[in-house]
């Protein structure tokens, strides 16, 4: 390629990140996550979930890697989340902007820290978005900010702000849709068959959700609505149609399913891909003038500079973070195996609502010296939800042996050797043996590796559920 057919791809390169967009979408877009975040903090604090979740646990699982994030006791994670709830507050408003969106992300980030067994794929989303927020500059309208500081306002911020975030929004659903693509979901409309067989007694869909073919129905239109929406929503033509279907679609999940926030983040999400000037052009509309006499917004086209190394070290940053936004969901594959059973590599990777399991754990705790043997229950260490969590995750498997192996030591019975008994159901097959009972869990470490003390995944098709009048009868497949 010729230096001057290369200067011409920079060009138009540059001319298409750093050409000026109207702020409005972005600053309503920061709006709507702020009061999410606000509304979802006082949730927890006013259901006792902070409690349940991160102060009466006795041991908190932790992510490989941050096991030195501490578990804050009362009155301080209370506190956590009453900042939480002032912050978010703050974003919405565009108040003290930069600090407010550094402060959200480190705190959002720190509770989804504090125990794995809290994990959820949407408060993950919402730490990604934040910290994305930090560099968009969402604040120079329609802020508190902006009025205090007439020289920050801006009507227009630079493409790649928009960009950036649709990304992050496009690699959720394709992900999500991909994740869907397993025979479990499209052959056997499991687990939807199971969750949807549990939910009879709704009124009015009640009936309806005994058939069969309504979980087909809703395992094909999941799969369809996670891998197509983004081209609809990209379509100027289609999308308010496309918008319709992702209220239409989150609201009957919020319905069906209890999954909290995360149908209202997905909606407000998809805000990302409208035009700029939306907001502007619904307030025009509300007030019954043409939009273009009730705003007096203009983009600027030209004086577009010639970026510098900053630019330049700017765009290197976002592609490493677009690839490693990539490279994480993908990981899984280097395991091989079905990732639903093994579980690694599952975190991060935007598999929602892709598997049903239920496990049962009895750990066996011997002393080599004295031949002693005890059977220990998980809930003599943990909470109900946090045990329900741990039953089916080989890693945290791992990570409450080495506890209990310690609580031993220090117990005074010295070295001692740690197996498990565990056994899975998943999408409703028969149990089968997870972890290899005669590996001593004590002297394993978790990382990155394979870990080959998990067994393989059963071979056999999930169970099919067919409805009798009222009740839902388990048949062989």
């Amino acid at each position: 390629m010729t230096e001057q057919a290369l200067g011409s791809r920079n060009e138009r390169l540059w001319k298409l990140l750093l050409a000026p967009r109207d702020i409005a979408a972005l600053a309503a877009f920061r709006v709507a996550l702020g009061v999410l975040i606000t509304v979802s903090s006082i949730r927890f604090l006013a259901y006792g979930w902070v409690d349940v979740l991160f102060v009466r646990p006795r041991f908190h699982f932790t992510y490989w890697g941050f096991d030195w994030v501490p578990a804050l006791p009362a009155p301080w994670m209370h506190l956590v989340f009453a900042a939480l709830a002032v912050l978010g507050a703050f974003l919405a408003a565009g108040l003290f902007y930069r600090a407010t969106a550094v402060l959200l992300f480190v705190a959002f980030t720190y509770v989804q820290l504090v125990d794995v067994s809290n994990y959820l794929n949407h408060y993950y989303l919402v730490s990604l978005l934040l910290g994305l927020l930090v560099f968009v500059p969402a604040h120079r309208a329609f802020s508190v900010d902006a009025w205090r500081r007439p020289a920050l306002r801006s009507d227009t911020l630079p493409a790649w702000c928009t960009l950036l975030l649709r990304f992050q929004v496009t690699v959720v659903y394709v992900f999500a849709g991909l994740a869907k693509l397993t025979s479990d979901w499209l052959v056997h409309a499991q687990p939807l068959n199971i969750w949807l067989s549990a939910r009879t007694s709704l009124p009015w869909v009640g009936p309806l959700l005994e058939q069969r073919w309504v979980a087909y129905a809703a395992a094909w239109s999941g799969f369809l609505f996670d891998t197509t929406i983004v081209a609809f929503l990209l379509s100027r033509r289609l999308r308010p149609f496309a918008y319709v279907v992702v209220i239409v679609f989150h609201a009957a999940t919020s319905v069906l399913f209890p999954i909290g926030m995360f149908p209202f983040i997905m909606v407000t999400a998809a805000l990302v891909f409208f035009e700029p000037s939306w907001p502007r052009r619904m307030v025009a509309r509300l007030r019954g003038l043409p939009w273009r006499d009730a705003v007096s917004w203009t983009p600027r086209t030209t004086g577009l500079a010639s970026p510098g190394w900053k630019a330049w070290v700017a765009l290197g940053a976002a592609v490493a973070y677009g690839v490693v936004q990539l490279a994480v969901p993908l990981r899984t594959h280097l395991y091989g195996g079905n990732v639903l059973w093994h579980e690694q590599g599952m975190r991060f990777s935007w598999r929602v609502m892709a598997r049903e399991k239920n496990g049962s754990v009895t750990f066996i705790v011997r002393a080599p010296g004295t031949g002693r043997e005890w059977h220990v229950s998980p809930s003599e260490h943990l909470t109900r939800l946090q045990e329900r969590e741990m039953s089916v995750q080989p890693d945290l498997i791992l990570q409450l042996a080495r506890h209990i192996a310690r609580d031993f030591e220090s117990r005074g019975h010295g070295a001692v050797e740690v197996r498990a008994d565990v056994r899975v159901s998943l999408n409703g097959r028969s149990a089968e043996v997870l972890v290899d009972p005669n590996v001593d869990l004590a002297r394993e470490r978790d990382g990155l590796a394979p870990k080959a003390w998990i067994l393989p995944a059963p071979d056999s098709p999930p169970i099919r559920l067919r409805p009798t009048m009222r009740t839902a009868r388990v048949d062989s497949p």
